[in-house]
């Protein structure tokens, strides 16, 4: 299992916090949790709860920087799309397939 933040450092204004946010993500929603406690967020910050494919908090540069002093894997941002679609596909429910007669 492994938790990465990609290189997005988009600059935009959050509430009050005007700074440069990146993507935190993991393989599961817990190792996610988990590490983001590490840093000091808060659980109910999660972006989209309950899709594990998308699931991520965003973080400025300085919690990114904290994070890969913590251990996790800094990634560009197409990683982070190649990594959300291999998720994505993952979640998708098998599709029967009828056989050939």
């Amino acid at each position: 299992m492994t938790v990465y933040v990609d290189s997005m450092r988009m600059p935009a204004r959050v509430g009050r916090i005007q700074a440069r946010w990146s993507h935190l993500t993991a393989d599961s929603t817990e190792e996610l949790l988990d590490f983001a406690a590490k840093l000091g967020l808060k659980p109910s910050w999660i972006q989209n709860p309950g899709h594990i494919w998308k699931e991520h908090f965003d973080v400025t540069d300085s919690k990114r920087e904290l994070a890969i002093r913590l251990g996790a894997q800094p990634i560009t941002m197409q990683e982070a799309c190649t990594l959300w679609a291999a998720k994505r596909e993952a979640a998708r429910p098998a599709t029967a397939v009828a056989p050939h007669t």
